[in-house]
């Protein structure tokens, strides 16, 4: 089953082939783990969205309340009786007609959940090598912060990671900065130091991210902060790893030639399950 602008469908619907989303990549959407009928940083996935639809001039419908959007979403999942852990993906695109240029910015939205095992954040992969995905670059923009329907340089890259036998790769912006990796942000260890590219840089605004900055307080013998990465740094890293709301804290094991430990990152790790 998904929920299709509030109706419960059954899971072999199908949008159209005018959906903007599927012709131009007009879509916004917003991954988010459900853990015992609750979903984490509900607020922080709410307001990203709603500032999202903003910077894309879609129109915000006057029922997309926070209180409206959690009861959509928890009602689908309550349906498909996986309350305890859940995926869920809530995407919202502008409704169909025109080219480029839009006929409206009215929107319409999906919303899909499907079970996952673990309720709780842990290190499912203990080898994770990456590498350097340099074919395309993310641009030092608004949009790329975005987390929008228009990721072919993600999928791209994906398919370089595979056909090269890695875990992921590690994305660099029009100044061959490191921005991210492919399915999230990335943190660098450097002695006492724990580093994330700036937003500005051209990075996902990521929540998981927000949450492990905030989780500075709790370490003061780290100083957190917000730089720029050069790939030559991150052979110089004591540690390395990156996040997202699904799997809370992935390790890197190997870039290139340089393995890292995770002794920082189970720290981390532990501190973020007891936030939650």
């Amino acid at each position: 089953m998904i929920n299709f602008n509030g109706s419960i469908q059954n899971s072999d619907f199908n949008v159209s082939i005018t959906n903007r989303s599927f012709l131009f990549g007009d879509g916004i959407f917003e991954t988010m783990k459900i853990v015992d009928g609750k979903i984490l940083f509900f607020e922080d996935h709410y307001f990203r969205l709603m500032a999202s639809m903003r910077i894309v001039r879609m129109e915000i419908p006057m029922n997309f309340t926070l209180e409206f959007i959690e009861n959509q979403i928890l009602d689908l999942v309550s349906q498909l009786a996986i309350l305890e852990a859940a995926r869920v993906r809530f995407t919202v695109f502008r409704n169909d007609g025109g080219f480029y240029s839009p006929v409206t910015n009215a929107v319409s939205y999906i919303i899909q959940a499907n079970a996952i095992e673990s309720k709780y954040y842990s290190f499912v992969n203990q080898k994770f090598e990456v590498d350097l995905y340099k074919d395309n670059l993310i641009s030092k923009q608004i949009l790329s912060t975005l987390k929008s329907t228009s990721k072919i340089v993600q999928v791209t890259a994906s398919v370089f990671a595979k056909e090269n036998e890695l875990d992921s790769c590690i994305m660099l912006n029009d100044s061959k900065n490191v921005v991210e990796t492919i399915s999230g942000n990335i943190f660098m260890l450097m002695d006492t130091v724990l580093i994330t590219p700036p937003i500005s840089e051209g990075c996902l605004n990521g929540i998981m991210r927000k949450q492990i900055l905030g989780l500075a307080k709790f370490f003061p013998e780290i100083e957190f902060k917000e730089a720029i990465i050069s790939p030559f740094d991150l052979q110089k890293a004591d540690e390395l790893f990156l996040t997202n709301v699904i799997m809370g804290i992935q390790p890197i094991s190997k870039y290139r030639k340089k393995e890292f430990q995770n002794i920082f990152t189970k720290k981390l790790l532990e501190k973020l399950n007891q936030t939650i």
